[in-house]
């Protein structure tokens, strides 16, 4: 009798908990049709709409067809779906089951939370993990912008967005498209995934990974990541952006192209200011410009370019190295101006032109305006000019000031005025040395073919005796100030960055995280039992219970 009791017990215990998991519903009119809706209820409106509540969930609609015994429905015209106070949904049709609390929607589907509300054909909505997603096209707005997409899934409890295929969010300040972005409505923030583009004002970003904060306006690239102002091109392995301020730095890598000018920026750290026009480029930074179809490199330990296109300003600091063809040289600091041409090389500055050294306090390189071409120097106090002789010894020439001319980049003539001094070593036609001719005048003109003296020429009462090379002792064959620094001479485009030091920066990433794949986890199509064609979620083994 105990034993008997106990089961029927169990028995009201199981049907009392069958009973509270039913689907509860409230409907004007009733009927049944056996013949096209077997084991349904038939539910319509008459002055109320017909209610269905299910653990949480509640549902209004001007039809229905209920399966009892399956805990399922399927609801026809002005459909409405509330789950609290947050989620509301609005379709023509929709279908829930409350066994697996899966519910269907579609056409002209709606649904709103506090912040957003999305839109599209057809929705899927898994009440037990709390996710929506839609795989027909939708779109999502808010206050300010509109996200659209082909698939889309709203992770509730993550208050979590995932976007993927054609995704282009549109903002009055900026639009994005990309392959899929991960977006949280209540902090801003939108992680981008493959091919994406952001484009505003203030310039246009791409990257193959990001993240951006669509509040602030900043962001973090990486992965082919780019940013196009408008005469500039900012490349690295990373960039970080911000629109308002109109800024951008970039880590490792880095290569700043100058449209207008024909020129790229290179560093392993880069900084660019939009408003000011200007770039800082440091980390082993150097320029490429080209010039009449040579180019000039200047690297240095930092390299700053101010100015809009054809009013630049260069400034190169410590450690500056020049090179191009038949030209290079070194100095402490670098200033080029665009607007004079001129390219000035301070502290401890020297040049070099195949074998031709020239020194002084500051040396001036000047460039025509109008064709870009290298068309003189200047050198300025304690000027001194070098030529290694072809066999031994060195020609010199000093003063205080010295002028020289270029035509397709090589010297040609070179004019040295003020206290000017010169050792010049004379040899026959065979090579054979004839003697040492040593000079003192107010001027002198060398002319050059082919990077060699051909002729000298002195003015003002010049001063000036050959020597046998046996009459001049060794130590007299060096001018006052003589340093021949060939062992620096740049001979090649790597000899700008010998004994420079490496750099390995870390990407600058922000919050940006792994990559996040919301796809991925989601039911397929064979667990979900979908079948999109004929709009249900029924089983695929109850097939007479579909509407013909």
């Amino acid at each position: 009798m105990k034993h008997l009791v106990f089961c029927f017990f169990i028995l009201i215990t199981l049907v009392s908990f069958s009973q509270n998991r039913g689907i509860y519903y409230e409907s004007d009119r009733t009927s049944k049709d056996q013949q096209k809706y077997p084991e349904a209820l038939l539910f319509s409106k008459v002055n109320q709409q017909v209610y269905f509540k299910h653990e949480g969930i509640e549902v209004w609609c001007d039809q229905a067809v209920f399966y009892q015994e399956d805990n399922f429905f399927r609801a026809f015209g002005h459909v409405k779906m509330n789950q609290g106070d947050t989620i509301k949904m609005f379709s023509k049709y929709a279908e829930y089951d409350g066994n697996s609390k899966f519910a269907f929607a579609s056409d002209d589907v709606k649904l709103t939370t506090p912040t957003n509300t999305l839109t599209t054909d057809s929705l899927f909505f898994d009440r037990q993990k709390q996710n929506a997603f839609y795989r027909s096209g939708g779109q999502v707005k808010d206050s300010v912008s509109t996200i659209t997409s082909i698939y889309g899934n709203y992770d509730m409890p993550a208050k979590k967005y995932s976007f993927k295929k054609q995704v282009e969010v549109s903002h009055p300040d900026y639009n994005i498209k990309s392959q899929q972005i991960v977006f949280y409505p209540e902090t801003g923030h939108a992680f981008l995934y493959g091919s994406s583009t952001i484009i505003s004002e203030s310039g246009t970003v791409f990257c193959k990974k990001g993240y951006y904060d669509t509040k602030t306006d900043q962001g973090y690239f990486v992965k082919d990541a780019n940013v196009k102002y408008e005469n500039r091109d900012l490349y690295g392995d990373s960039i970080y952006f911000n629109r308002k301020r109109n800024y951008a730095s970039a880590t490792q890598n880095i290569r700043v192209i100058d449209t207008a000018n024909a020129s790229t920026l290179y560093g392993n750290y880069a900084e660019v200011f939009k408003d000011k026009d200007s770039i800082i480029v440091t980390k082993n930074p150097y320029i490429a410009s080209l010039q009449q179809q040579d180019s000039l490199f200047i690297a240095s330990d930092t390299l700053t370019i101010t100015g809009k296109s054809k009013f630049r300003k260069v400034n190169a600091f410590y450690d500056v190295r020049l090179f191009k063809q038949n030209l290079n040289g070194k100095s402490d600091s670098l200033h080029l101006d665009e607007v004079t041409g001129i390219t000035k090389m301070i502290g401890n500055p020297v040049l070099w032109s195949e074998n031709n050294q020239i020194t002084g306090d500051t040396i001036q390189l000047i460039n025509d305006t109008l064709t870009n071409k290298l068309d003189s120097l200047k050198v300025y106090n304690n000027s001194f000019m070098i030529q290694k002789d072809t066999i031994e010894g060195f020609n010199q020439v000093k003063g205080k000031f010295l002028y020289g001319l270029f035509e397709d980049n090589e010297l040609t003539e070179v004019n040295v005025v003020k206290n000017t001094e010169t050792i010049y070593y004379i040899r026959e036609e065979n090579g054979d040395l004839f003697g040492i001719n040593k000079a003192l005048a107010s001027t002198i003109k060398l002319i050059f073919e082919n990077q060699k003296i051909v002729d000298i020429y002195y003015y003002n009462r010049p001063d000036d005796k050959t020597y046998p090379e046996s009459e001049m002792p060794p130590n007299a064959r060096k001018l006052k100030g003589f340093n021949w620094r060939g062992e620096e001479q740049l001979r090649s485009k790597k000899d700008l960055f010998t004994n420079r030091k490496t750099y390995k920066l870390n990407p600058v990433i922000g919050q940006l995280k792994e990559d996040d794949a919301p796809f991925s986890k989601q039911p397929k199509k064979s667990e979900l039992q979908l079948n999109l064609n004929d709009k249900s979620i029924l089983r695929t083994d109850r097939p007479n219970k579909k509407e013909d």
